[in-house]
């Protein structure tokens, strides 16, 4: 099986790391190719691989998938034996639609706090409606670990492909030192010690592209 996730620079490609970590999680085999971005021959570079001009992208056996969500649909039926989703039907079904509404939502969190996972904690005022993206996912998360997290410090329990689709927020809230309640911090301190997040951060640390508007902030 020769596979190739193409991503964007782990440094700051959030919608990259989704289907990146999971597929490191549950060790499907692939190859990543970055793609810089914000170089003058980015776009003609992702356009010979995604018909959307963005990334992720995954070849797969000769089969094109893009968009996170669809790539870990994608895995979730070649790779049936792995739970990628919940078992439970009624836990795969929030599972969905929270993954769903993180693909969808929290737009002012996304753009007050850009992704940078190469940089170091320190915290910024947030305002209120980037506070009200955070206290949605903060009861998203409660309602999930309530229900459905006896058997593991994750979401669901064990990592699933919901965790995968969150795992760029957690970053955020990290890295810029956004007041959270204690449970919030344990479930992002369970993510945050998965090899894949390191292997994920120490490609992003290696990394000789720098982009300046991310790294103003």
């Amino acid at each position: 099986m020769a596979w190739t996730l193409f991503i964007g620079n782990k440094a700051y490609s959030s919608w990259s790391l989704r289907p990146w970590i999971l597929m490191r999680h549950f060790g499907i085999p692939f190859t990543d190719k970055t793609i810089p971005l914000d170089q003058s021959t980015t776009g003609e570079e992702i356009r010979r691989h995604s018909p959307t001009g963005r990334v992720p992208l995954l070849e797969a056996d000769g089969v094109r998938v893009w968009e996170s969500l669809a790539i870990m649909e994608f895995l979730a039926e070649r790779f049936p034996d792995l739970a990628i989703w919940p078992a439970d039907p009624e836990a795969r079904t929030l599972a969905r639609s929270l993954a769903s509404e993180m693909h969808a939502g929290f737009q002012r969190l996304r753009q007050t706090c850009p992704t940078n996972f190469r940089r170091p904690q320190r915290a910024i005022a947030i305002p209120d409606d980037a506070r009200r993206d955070v206290d949605r996912i903060e009861e998203a998360w409660a309602g999930a670990r309530e229900r459905w997290g006896q058997g593991g410090p994750f979401l669901f329990g064990a990592f699933t492909a919901a965790d995968a689709m969150f795992a760029p927020v957690i970053n955020r809230l990290w890295t810029y030192a956004i007041p959270v309640r204690p449970e919030t911090a344990a479930y992002m301190a369970a993510v945050m010690a998965l090899p894949a997040w390191h292997a994920w951060i120490e490609g992003a640390e290696a990394e000789p592209w720098f982009i300046d508007r991310y790294e103003a902030i």
